[in-house]
């Protein structure tokens, strides 16, 4: 079986590049000409949603009816692997900007897509550059545009969650957001940071309630983010709860 999934994926993978090559020069092309808030998000579900069909995985959504579509979010998820992008934007079902590495920003097509979608890329090279960070947020995360943020700050070796740095709650404090968890499992089961081919494997997404500000401040940016931890931990695997130390940790 595992021998068989090996061969079809090779057999579709041009199948694959040219719908990510397509996607990323729509988007690049509707936001020039358009609304970059559905040009910057719809191409991409459709892309997201058409790559786990493709590559025939099933997913599993746990929605949460207290997550409403007009208001903005600080959503922050596990870090698992290469498809919890395929996930998130392909099943989430609310509108948002990713905060992710400005060395991002240089990866052919899929890096100019993001700047014409106008994803967030984090400049840590001094204040200011932090500062113009918070500040573009700000002025994003209006009327339902929401932000992604994986605040494991990378890919887990292990399937385990790494320490939260602290930028999405920083944010999330700055401009009193709620913060809204999400799990991710299945995602290291199918292609581990370390791997080369992709397994077969289930995927499922939890988007949990929100976590509401009750101050601002250190004591408010603490209590985001280990309840955040806490939340996205719970609903995982016990195979992947825990703390196992990560190599770049």
């Amino acid at each position: 079986m595992k021998i068989l999934y090996i061969i079809y994926q090779i057999l579709v993978s041009p199948i694959l590049l040219v719908l990510t090559i397509l996607t990323a020069l729509t988007t690049i092309v509707g936001c020039w000409l358009g609304n970059g808030h559905v040009w910057g998000y719809y191409p991409a579900k459709i892309w997201s949603r058409l790559f786990c069909y493709v590559l025939l995985l099933p997913v599993k959504i746990t929605r949460n009816p207290n997550v409403h579509n007009k208001t903005s979010y600080v959503f922050v998820a596990n870090h698992q692997g290469a498809f919890d992008i395929f996930l998130i934007y392909g099943f989430l079902n609310h509108n948002f900007k990713w905060m992710m590495k400005k060395s991002l920003r240089k990866n052919p097509f899929i890096g100019k897509a993001c700047e014409s979608a106008g994803h967030i890329f984090v400049d840590k090279s001094g204040p200011k550059k932090i500062m113009a960070t918070i500040e573009h947020a700000r002025h994003t995360l209006t009327d339902g545009m929401s932000l992604v943020v994986f605040p494991e700050g990378s890919r887990s070796f292990t399937g385990h969650m790494a320490d939260f740095k602290k930028g999405a709650f920083m944010l999330a404090d700055e401009l009193q957001l709620p913060v809204v968890p999400l799990t991710i499992s299945g995602s290291f089961n199918i292609l581990p940071r370390t791997g080369k081919y992709l397994c077969w494997h289930p995927l499922s997404l939890t988007i949990h309630d929100p976590i509401y500000p009750t101050c601002q401040g250190p004591e408010n940016l603490k209590h985001l983010a280990e309840s955040s931890y806490q939340v996205i931990e719970a609903a995982l695997p016990d195979e992947y709860k825990g703390k196992v130390m990560n190599p770049d940790q």
